[in-house]
């Protein structure tokens, strides 16, 4: 009975998730068209008879409805066209491409937000109201309120023009290249965290039995361990809606720093209103987002059985 159950909700989900693929595909692929321009509206005039070839060749010259069903059975087949600006390479291939580049920023930057912005909620958890707490509440808010677009240049400044410690741009050069877009991506996350992890510990360290089991002898550094587990159930909740904040954010970045990834070829396809590449881009990324909000609805039953048994 329970697993007929649990199979329910599943297709239920799947469904749900299905459905809101099909909505941001279909919203997508009719803005895009409507909004002015077109991709072959460059700044010299073209032979009319190579603009209706062109038109002709990508399907430009059929009715709006026409086009959507046609990208519509084509995506069913797994065809998601060839790119205008790159001139009929596949847009599967160029995601292809992309899409190890910045996945490992996006992992680079997240380990770090996690790894520096715990730490630090920790810390300012463990010496509450002193200075530890009172430095970190200090930086995180001004890590908050510098964004990505101003950061990533004043990094480039410092530390590449007038110090000349790590280079301004590029990525598959070396490691050195690889430090000012991490950190200009995972800055304002990491002060996200280190605010989360401070205040959940802080009030799981409030609980009666935790101020009892101090009380009696054992160590706060015990019971931090202890209390962190779920003390991390917020992190968890949102490293969901943080990933995916991420992988949105390299556009910012990888245009900043010259990087070849997802965010940079979406700017460059609105820009140049490629409709194929960016109708791929948006597709990867709408799946991305549905994805890992569903890991994140499987990982909070992992680290709290009791969610697990609320929803039995």
């Amino acid at each position: 009975m329970m697993r007929s159950t649990a199979g329910r909700r599943l297709a239920v989900r799947a469904a749900g998730c299905a459905g809101t693929l099909f909505v941001i595909v279909s919203g997508s692929f009719f803005l895009i068209r409507i909004a002015p321009g077109g991709p072959f509206d460059t700044g010299r005039r073209l032979d009319p008879e190579i603009l209706a070839g062109l038109r002709r060749h990508y399907g430009l010259d059929q009715s709006l409805p026409q086009q959507y069903l046609h990208y519509l059975s084509n995506l069913a087949h797994g065809d998601l066209g060839s790119s205008y600006s790159y001139r009929d390479v596949p847009v599967v291939s160029i995601l292809a491409d992309s899409i190890p580049v910045s996945f490992s920023l996006v992992a680079l930057a997240l380990g770090l937000a996690l790894a520096v912005g715990i730490s630090a909620g920790i810390a300012a958890a463990f010496w509450k109201g002193r200075a530890v707490d009172r430095a970190v509440g200090g930086l995180s808010t001004v890590a908050l309120a510098i964004p990505s677009v101003m950061l990533g240049p004043l990094l480039i400044l410092l530390f590449a023009v007038y110090l000349g410690w790590l280079p301004p741009s590029g990525w598959d050069e070396g490691a050195q290249h690889w430090v000012l877009p991490t950190v200009t991506l995972a800055v304002p996350y990491m002060a996200v965290f280190a605010r989360i992890t401070r205040g959940s510990l802080a009030d799981v360290l409030a609980a009666a039995h935790i101020r009892t089991a101090h009380a009696f002898g054992l160590p706060l550094r015990v019971l931090i361990r202890r209390a962190l587990r779920n003390a991390l159930i917020p992190i968890i909740s949102l490293g969901g809606p943080t990933t995916v904040a991420m992988i949105t954010g390299t556009a910012v970045v990888e245009t900043i720093f010259g990087i070849p990834g997802i965010g940079q070829h979406f700017v460059q396809a609105a820009l140049q209103r490629d409709y194929a590449l960016a109708m791929g881009t948006i597709l990867l990324l709408a799946v991305l987002i549905v994805g890992i909000n569903a890991l994140v609805d499987l990982a909070y039953g992992i680290i709290d059985p009791r969610i697990r048994l609320d929803k039995r």
